[in-house]
């Protein structure tokens, strides 16, 4: 369905041209676009004719396709207005900004927080479902370089105004503060264990709009305003880590920016790094190795002499996962040894921060056989899955889950099907204890490399076994 605007929408003309985007084009893009979220769209050459010579505004979530589709083809986020459907839909620009000023950083995470994130987690629309396939890896440039820049604001002490945030504005002290570290250590847990889709972590984003945002709003000193930032940024940038876990790429893009604003505003540049490292993770897996590269040394370089050996190794284990997608073989190699380095100079008394418990040697060797899987090496790919493999744990089921896969592609490329087959066996049973889109995208990789050997007894039992995790609803 469409309604008519006062004629042509000549912003949009004009922006199509500038991309280079034929209408039969557009059309065919905001369809496959669409049918990524479930969406059944039949837009032609002529539908886009009739937006852009007509002023014709298609209505749903296609004003926010047609923008991404764009947007992708230009390798830059393109807000509505810039199209000339800027009364479309409200908020499609909600959480890209990363403000300079600490009060409208404050603003900046509360309207994210206050979006409809129902649709999201249940699958039935929302504002999630509008934005979607509007993911851009050059929205973090700005973000990324304002805090490299200044990773941390003089002062953020706090007075609310009447009625600011709520009829009475909080009073915020620190025992406020760790009731969201608390929420922010349970929902580690949980999505560790069950997956970024389960419903306990799902909890994070209503902990967020309830918990974090009147407590944001509120009154506090500098002191407990930089503990509150941060307890808030770790909660902001979880949700990011669960959205991607779930394939919501736009709503963790969106997270983890302002979870980098929160880190700036209680000056804790470990914990920025630590999102910085997240941004290029997410960047690295959908493709964009190099600006994974720079995400992850962005991390490293404001860490130099402040963060622990184990943070450093993580921030470097990263890098070696970004240099590795991008095909750069002795620059993964060189990262990866320097991983393992700064891991051997990390001692139990070190003060490593809460939210990098996770990180083992179990880890280390986990994503040090993806970084040969991307270069092609199966045989380091099986020495460092072994050692990864070694002990499982029930804490880390999703993790454990990913390198049985892993360890089944390894098995592949060597060539041993059998093998190959008996761990993705594995691998497809904890996935299916488990909500994360994540880990079925590996599954559903090593059922494609197994496609040559579709008729192979082994094979044919695999696919069987995954076809009730492959038709599970997203």
């Amino acid at each position: 369905m469409s309604r008519e605007q006062r004629g042509p929408n000549e912003k949009l003309g004009a922006v199509l041209a500038l991309a280079g985007i034929s209408n039969a084009g557009l059309a065919r893009r905001v369809n496959d676009l669409g049918a990524q979220r479930g969406l059944t769209l039949r837009y032609d050459k002529t539908s886009v004719a009739r937006w852009v010579s007509k002023g014709m505004v298609p209505q749903g979530a296609a004003p926010h396709l047609i923008a991404a589709a764009i947007g992708q083809k230009l390798g830059r986020p393109v807000p509505l207005h810039e199209i000339g459907l800027a009364d479309a839909d409200p908020a499609p620009e909600v959480g890209l900004a990363f403000p300079r000023d600490v009060g409208q950083a404050v603003r900046s995470a509360t309207e994210l927080y206050r979006l409809d994130l129902a649709g999201r987690r249940a699958g039935s629309g929302g504002i999630w479902q509008s934005l979607a396939g509007s993911f851009a890896v050059s929205a973090y440039a700005t973000p990324a370089s304002r805090w490299l820049i200044t990773p941390a604001d003089s002062s953020v002490a706090r007075e609310a105004g009447p009625g600011e945030g709520s009829a009475a504005p909080l009073k915020v002290g620190h025992s406020d503060v760790q009731k969201l570290r608390e929420a922010a250590e349970d929902a580690r847990r949980w999505d560790s264990k069950y997956g970024g889709g389960d419903w306990r972590s799902s909890m994070v984003p209503e902990c967020l709009r309830v918990e974090a945002a009147p407590l944001l709003l509120g009154s506090y000193s500098d002191e407990v305003g930089r503990a509150l930032f941060g307890a808030a940024a770790e909660l902001t940038r979880l949700a990011g880590w669960m959205a991607f876990d779930t394939g919501q790429q736009e709503a963790a893009q969106r997270y983890y920016i302002q979870a980098l604003r929160l880190a700036r505003a209680a000056a804790d540049v470990p914990l920025g790094g630590y999102v910085l490292a997240s941004m290029s993770l997410q960047a690295t897996y959908r493709g964009f190795g190099d600006e994974g590269v720079d995400l992850a040394q962005a991390a490293l370089e404001r860490n130099r002499g402040l963060a622990t050996a184990r943070t450093m190794s993580f921030f470097r284990l990263v890098e070696a996962r970004a240099h590795a997608r991008a095909g750069d073989a002795q620059a993964a190699g060189a990262a990866l040894r320097a991983a393992e380095s700064w891991l051997e100079r990390a001692r139990p008394g070190d003060h490593d921060p809460t939210w990098l418990g996770f990180y083992s040697y179990d880890r280390f060797a986990a994503d040090a056989a993806e970084c040969y899987r991307d270069l092609k090496a199966p045989r380091q790919v099986r020495r460092f899955t072994e050692q990864a493999l070694s002990r499982p744990t029930e804490e880390y089921v999703r993790s454990h889950g990913l390198r049985l896969v892993v360890s089944a592609v390894a098995e592949l490329e060597s060539g041993n099907l059998d093998a190959a087959c008996e761990q993705g066996v594995r691998a497809v049973e904890v996935a299916g204890r488990i909500s994360s889109a994540r880990t079925t995208e590996y599954v559903k990789d090593l059922l494609h490399r197994l496609e040559p050997y579709g008729d192979e007894p082994r094979v044919v039992e695999l696919r069987e076994r995954a076809r009730p995790l492959l038709m599970a609803p997203a």
